[in-house]
């Protein structure tokens, strides 16, 4: 089981807000790993090592939430899923 502390250092390392969508972590990994891919730092290949490792394991850890978490982060599953206003508001309060 994954602990809330090592949840919160992979979001922060990948820059990550509570609200992130797999689609969102995903481009967000690419993202960094192009960033920090050791060929592109030849002047410094142990820190772009470094990061790279720290960035896949954070990537990993994210990934094996969503895999467990009991709802779907892919935005199309939320936007057909989540209630516009009306709908909330009649679903709670009943129609007219």
């Amino acid at each position: 089981m994954l602990s809330s502390d090592t949840l919160i250092k992979a979001k922060t390392l990948l820059g990550l807000s509570d609200k992130a969508t797999l689609s969102d972590i995903k481009t967000r990994y690419k993202n960094m790993m192009q960033q920090w891919h050791p060929d592109k730092h030849p002047d410094d290949t142990d820190t772009a090592h470094a990061m790279s490792t720290q960035i896949n394991e954070a990537y990993a850890v994210l990934l094996e939430y969503c895999s467990k978490y009991e709802f779907n982060f892919d935005e199309e599953h939320l936007r057909e899923k989540t209630l516009t206003p009306q709908e909330w508001w009649t679903k709670k309060f009943g129609g007219r």
